[in-house]
């Protein structure tokens, strides 16, 4: 997948784990930070929403908002979401149009095997709709929050 910088985001329109529909002209004028991740309750997954968890109030201090995407149901979300605090809301998208628009779905490596799934990456998305940073893979779940926290820190300074 071509890195997303500098283009428009692709629209999106995903059921929420708060009961609505998110979409992305609902953050116009926002900075969104819009990570997708393979699965509910999985080790990498876990350690990856628990960091964003931990580093919530500094993102919302930054003027940003933070979603999460997999393909899981929203039951399974709820109870992602209760098992560990997650003060933030997930997204699913079970049809994997939104992760593909966003290059996050696609063939990757698993344990030496090509398989088609979830491709865990970042995009950070600018109040006017263009996609600031682009994290196409991210290889370590549980230090990339504080990568994107440096960025949007980065961003308040310039």
């Amino acid at each position: 997948m071509d890195n997303l910088e500098g283009k428009i985001a692709p629209h999106f329109a995903l059921q929420g784990s708060d009961n609505r529909v998110h979409k992305l002209s609902d953050y116009a004028g926002k900075t969104l930070v819009l990570y997708f991740y393979p699965r509910d309750n999985t080790p990498g997954c876990s350690k990856e929403a628990c960091a964003f968890r931990d580093l919530h109030s500094r993102v919302t201090d930054l003027d940003a908002v933070v979603l999460g995407v997999s393909r899981d149901s929203l039951a399974s979300h709820d109870k992602f979401i209760t098992k560990f605090g997650l003060p933030f809301v997930l997204l699913s998208d079970p049809e994997t149009e939104v992760m593909r628009a966003y290059g996050a779905f696609g063939e990757k490596s698993l344990y030496g095997k090509k398989v088609l799934g979830t491709i865990r990456s970042t995009v950070v998305i600018g109040p006017d709709g263009r996609v600031l940073k682009h994290w196409p893979k991210v290889s370590k779940a549980e230090t990339h929050p504080h990568e994107v926290v440096d960025f949007l820190q980065h961003l308040r300074n310039c």
